[in-house]
């Protein structure tokens, strides 16, 4: 199978470069710059390599830096921002600090060269998307200029003899118009690829991986019920078939009806061993008074795993834990010199020690719309892999403030309704992930001729489709209007809706 490597420089966007690669039909692996040689690159025979971007300044001798001699080895690169400033650098170009007028989020760029392959189908004008405070000023011989920006001198470049192109902004991210084509001329115009990679290529590889490592152990897969750990049980299952235990572990922070549902899906339609924990106390016993939000993250992640563990011992002879971590999880739970926006339960929340011996993560390098596709390849029903996400520490994360089974019972039905009225809109109108959240702001109200203090809750809806940055949904009013309606009319203690109009960045996608 031909392979694309992507060179992994500290950028955070590695992974989502090696997804628009896969999109389109090619297999794309990531290897830290530091943990492959020349030599292994030349040995495996990648079709094509991309230098990602990275958070420092290739001019710091500290800086990540490669064999220059990479440049001649033959093989097509793309390097993308940090990667196309090290790409000059070394072929002995000179990189510049850009002082205070960098560039950030939207710009225009103006191709100079047209007729390059890199930029085949695209306007001489669009929209792509920057983040560089750094910018090259001079070019080494037989290397030219093929777009710039009012403030980028070098916007791209190539040297079209060795096969070396490099641009500036990034093509990964939604919000550059012409992403995607970019992508699609290395690949087919610049590296020659035929297209062969397909999810469920990459399904069986990861069947095939598991059953080889899990050859005669038993593991025990921490089921929530959410899209994730249920491909992830397919997927196991398909691997490892009875040796895998699932244990549902019900804290108490679920949605309504989510613990039955589960329970009755994976035990009595799909036959699985499934274990039911129902934990609702001791969870919110250790929550009790806890306010701060990673502090709550960290508790519910250290306490799954004793769970996790104490039923192990019951069943005797586990040490492998398998999660449905996916790769948006350890982007944001820090990964590298990436910073910690919030910790995972299952990645950054987990304790440093504990007792069992493996943890097998087979989705860690998927993002949420591969897990789907690869849950419809594995033969999932449509209205599981569909189903709305769920954070693994649950209600827990929203509900501002401190954690009472009285505000759970009211972020429950609320929560209900909204996604009720929500799911009344045809299939491909409703957002990517829709929810509701309760804030511990009080506000007075009036409820027939009597005056009310109640809760305000947070309606959110968000559009996406990697879960890396996010738009929030403009849902019809009708529906907010019939889900505030019902909420403030239905649900005691609640005397105000308000509606999340934040995108992500700067907002994350769940408030905690």
């Amino acid at each position: 199978m031909e392979k694309i490597l992507v060179l992994d420089f500290g950028g955070q966007y590695d992974q989502l470069i090696a997804r628009r690669v896969r999109d389109l039909h090619v297999y794309a692996e990531i290897r830290p710059y530091n943990k492959i040689t020349l030599q292994e690159i030349r040995e495996t025979g990648y079709v094509g390599i991309i230098f990602t971007g990275g958070p420092n300044s290739v001019y710091n001798p500290a800086s990540p830096h490669y064999d220059p001699e990479i440049l001649n080895a033959g093989i097509p690169i793309l390097g993308i921002c940090y990667g196309c400033q090290l790409m000059a650098y070394m072929a002995g170009g000179t990189v510049c600090d850009a002082g205070e007028s960098g560039e950030y989020g939207r710009t225009e760029l103006i191709v100079s060269e047209p007729e390059n392959p890199l930029f085949g189908g695209i306007p001489e004008k669009s929209i792509c998307w920057m983040s560089h405070k750094d910018f090259i000023s001079e070019l080494q011989e037989g290397f030219r200029v093929t777009a710039v920006t009012d403030q980028c001198p070098t916007a791209a470049m190539c040297n079209a003899e060795k096969k070396l192109y490099g641009i500036q902004f990034h093509p990964e991210v939604t919000h550059s118009e012409y992403g995607q084509r970019v992508f699609s001329n290395f690949l087919y115009k610049i590296c020659g690829c035929a297209g062969d990679y397909i999810v469920e290529d990459y399904t069986q590889q990861i069947i095939e991986k598991y059953r080889r490592e899990l050859a005669g152990k038993k593991v025990l897969l921490a089921l929530s019920g959410g899209v994730d750990s249920s491909v992830t049980a397919a997927l196991l299952h398909a691997a490892i078939g009875d040796d895998l235990i699932c244990v549902f572990v019900d804290h108490g922070l679920l949605r309504k009806g989510e613990g039955d549902l589960v329970e009755q899906t994976f035990k009595g339609r799909f036959g699985m061993n499934l274990i039911r924990v129902n934990a609702g106390g001791r969870f919110l016993a250790k929550l009790s008074g806890v306010l701060d939000p990673e502090a709550k993250r960290k508790i519910i992640g250290e306490e799954f795993i004793r769970v996790f563990e104490e039923e192990a011992k019951k069943i005797g002879h586990v040490n492998v834990l398998a999660q449905g971590t996916i790769y948006p999880d350890i982007i944001e739970s820090g990964k590298g010199d990436s910073a910690v926006i919030k910790s995972h339960h299952n990645v950054g929340g987990l304790p440093d020690v504990i007792s069992f011996d493996e943890i097998a993560e087979p989705l860690k390098d998927l993002f949420k719309d591969e897990v789907r596709k690869a849950g419809m390849a594995l033969g999932l029903p449509y209205e599981l892999v569909w189903r709305q996400p769920f954070p693994g520490p649950g209600l827990g994360v929203r509900v501002i403030g401190d954690i009472t089974e009285e505000k759970l019972v009211i972020l429950r039905d609320a929560d209900a309704v909204f996604r009720e009225e929500v799911d009344k809109l045809p299939q491909e109108k409703r957002p990517a992930q829709y929810f509701a959240v309760l804030t511990d702001t009080r506000s007075v109200g009036v409820m027939g001729d009597f005056r009310t203090y109640g809760y305000t809750v947070v309606l959110r809806a968000v559009d996406t489709d990697d879960f890396m940055s996010a738009e929030w949904s403009r849902l019809p009013y009708e529906v907010l209007e019939r889900a505030s309606s019902r909420i403030t009319n239905e649900v005691p203690g609640i005397s105000r809706v308000v509606y999340d109009v934040s995108s992500k960045p700067p907002a994350t996608v769940e408030w905690l």
